[in-house]
C-alpha cells in the first residue's frame, strides 16, 4: 500500500511481478489425472471405483497389479504407475537384494510394455545403517542394471520420494536433492522420479520452486492434503491450483495421481481433487 504525500490518500500499487503474471498467457494443462485405490475409501469394488473414475474424467489408475488391468481397460483407464518388487523397507539401496529385485523388475517391465503402461515404481528402501552416499551408489548401481531394458521397452522407472519425518522413518530417498542425484548419475531418460507432493511438502516445503528447478527429472506426481493425507480441500495447507499451474508451465504431459484417504464421501472428495488441479 502507498500514500499520497500531499493528501495522504491511500493508494494501491500492483507489484511488477503481478503485472508480468497478468500479462502472461495461462498455460494449457496437458497432464492427465489419475487415482489410487485409497481415494475410494474402504469397501468399494474395483469395478465401481473404475466406473466412477472414468465418469469424472480420470484417465489412469496407479498401483494396480496385472490381474486388475482388464477391469481398468474395460473402463478406458490406463495402469499409470505399476507397483514393483522393491519395497519401502527393503528396497534397491540394499546390495544383497539386487539379484532378487532385478528379476522381479525385469518381469514387471515386460508386463508394462506389453500392456502399454508408462511407469513402474521404484522404492529406495530404508537406510538400515547406510550413509546417504553409500545408499546412493547402491541405488545407482541397481538402476544401471535395468536402464537399457527400460529404454528399449519404452517404460519409465520412477523412484518415489517419500517423507521419513512422519510416515516412513528411515526411508532413504526422502529428499529431492538425493533423488535427482540418482537420476543424474544414472543418466537415462527412462530413470526419473515420482514426486509425491504430500511427502515433499512435509520434508522440504518450497514445492513450486522445487518443481520448477527439477521438473526434467520428474516422471509422475502424487497428491494428497497436508497434514493428514486427506482430501484436497480448504482444510489443508497447499493451494493445489497454483501447484498444478506450475507443473503445467514446465510442459509436463504425464499423470498426476491422487493418493489420499477421504474423510467424507469418496465421490465428493474426488470431484474436489479433480477441480483442485484446474487453474
Amino acid at each position: 500500500m502507498g500514500y499520497d504525500n500531499e493528501r495522504m490518500t491511500r493508494r494501491t500499487f500492483l507489484p511488477l511481478s503481478a503485472v508480468a503474471l497478468a500479462q502472461t498467457p495461462a498455460p494449457v494443462a496437458k497432464f492427465k489425472q489419475s487415482v489410487c485405490r485409497s481415494v475410494f475409501g474402504r469397501g468399494m469394488e474395483l469395478d465401481a471405483a473404475c466406473q466412477m473414475a472414468a465418469r469424472l474424467g480420470i484417465q489412469g489408475f496407479d498401483l494396480m497389479r496385472p490381474p486388475d488391468w482388464p477391469t481398468l481397460k474395460k473402463h478406458g483407464l490406463v495402469p499409470s504407475m505399476i507397483p514393483s518388487a522393491s519395497g519401502i523397507r527393503d528396497g534397491i539401496n540394499q546390495l544383497d537384494l539386487h539379484d532378487k529385485l532385478e528379476a522381479g523388475l525385469r518381469e514387471t517391465i515386460l508386463q508394462a510394455a506389453e500392456y502399454g503402461a508408462p511407469n513402474v515404481i521404484l522404492l529406495s528402501g530404508e537406510r538400515k545403517g547406510l550413509s546417504d552416499e553409500q545408499g546412493l551408489e547402491n541405488t545407482v548401481k541397481f538402476c544401471n542394471k535395468l536402464k537399457a531394458m527400460a529404454e528399449d521397452k519404452g517404460v519409465t522407472l520412477a523412484l518415489e520420494l517419500l517423507n521419513s519425518k512422519v510416515n516412513h522413518p528411515g526411508y532413504q530417498c526422502d529428499s529431492t536433492k538425493w533423488g535427482v542425484e540418482v537420476c543424474k548419475r544414472v543418466g537415462s531418460p527412462r530413470v526419473k522420479l515420482l514426486y509425491d507432493i504430500y511427502h515433499m511438502q512435509i520434508m522440504e516445503g518450497d514445492v513450486i520452486r522445487t518443481i520448477r528447478a527439477n521438473h526434467q527429472w520428474i516422471a509422475h506426481y502424487h497428491t494428497a492434503g497436508i497434514p493428514g493425507r486427506h482430501e484436497l480441500n480448504d482444510q489443508q495447507e497447499l493451494y493445489y491450483p497454483a501447484v498444478a499451474r506450475a507443473i503445467a508451465e514446465t510442459g509436463f504431459t504425464g499423470y498426476i495421481a491422487h493418493e489420499y484417504s477421504p474423510l467424507g464421501d469418496p465421490e465428493t472428495g474426488l470431484k474436489q481433487a479433480i477441480a483442485a488441479l484446474k487453474f
